[in-house]
C-alpha cells in the first residue's frame, strides 16, 4: 500500500481497531473511538463494505500492499488447512512483526524503519526487508554498533508482547524463533473468513 503517512488515529477510528499503536493515535482512540465524519454514525455497512474493512485492517496492521497481500493469499491457498488462519500466521512470521512483538520497537512502522535502515541481523546477516519470513531456529539481533545497542535497549526496557514461539533475551537483545506460530499467537482481531471470501472473488 506504499507507506501510509496520513493521520493514524483516523484509520483506527474508521476500522474500529487499534491497528496503529503510536502514542498519539492510542490517546486519540481512548478519547474517541467512533468512526470519523458527520454522517457515518448509525449507517450500517454492506457485506462488501465489512469485508473491505477487515481486509484494510490486515493491510494497515502488518504494513502490506494490495499486491503483497494477494501474493500471500495465493501462496496459502495452495496449502491444506484453514486459508484465513494460514494467511495471518504467515503475516505473524514477518521480520517487522517479530521485531515489534519481541519488544525491540514500540510500533510496527518503527520496526520497518529500523529494518530498512539495516539495524537488524538474522543469523548474523544484515536483513533490510521487513517482509522477510522467519523460520524456527532463526536468531534476530541488533547490529554491533554502540549507538544502536543503546537505542534499542532503551526501547526494549518497556517490554514487548509475550510469544510462546519466540524467546527474547533483554540483556543480549537477542530474539530466537523456537517454532512456528499457532492460531493463539495471532495478534490481530479480525474476521479473516470474510477477507478470504473477498480475495477469492
Amino acid at each position: 500500500m506504499g507507506r501510509y503517512t496520513g493521520p493514524k488515529a483516523r484509520i483506527n477510528r474508521r476500522l474500529g481497531a487499534l491497528v496503529y499503536e503510536n502514542g498519539g493515535a492510542a490517546r486519540a482512540w481512548d478519547r474517541r473511538n467512533t468512526p470519523p465524519g458527520m454522517h457515518v454514525r448509525g449507517r450500517r455497512p454492506t457485506n462488501y463494505g465489512m469485508a473491505l474493512m477487515e481486509k484494510q485492517k490486515i493491510k494497515h496492521y502488518y504494513g502490506l500492499g494490495e499486491r503483497q497481500l494477494r501474493r500471500y493469499f495465493s501462496k496459502v491457498s495452495a496449502k491444506a488447512g484453514n486459508t484465513g488462519e494460514l494467511l495471518l500466521l504467515m503475516c505473524e512470521r514477518r521480520l517487522d512483526n517479530v521485531v515489534r512483538r519481541a519488544g525491540f520497537t514500540a510500533t510496527r512502522p518503527q520496526a520497518r524503519q529500523g529494518i530498512v535502515h539495516g539495524h537488524f541481523m538474522v543469523n548474523g546477516v544484515k536483513v533490510t526487508s521487513p517482509s522477510y519470513l522467519l523460520r524456527p531456529g532463526d536468531v534476530v539481533t541488533i547490529r554491533p554498533r554502540t549507538n544502536l545497542q543503546q537505542l534499542y535497549k532503551r526501547v526494549a526496557s518497556e517490554g514487548g508482547e509475550p510469544m510462546d514461539w519466540v524467546s527474547f533475551d533483554y540483556e543480549t537483545l537477542r530474539a530466537t524463533v523456537q517454532g512456528n506460530p499457532g492460531p493463539s499467537d495471532i495478534s490481530l482481531p479480525v474476521d479473516v473468513n470474510t477477507v478470504v471470501e473477498f480475495l477469492s472473488r
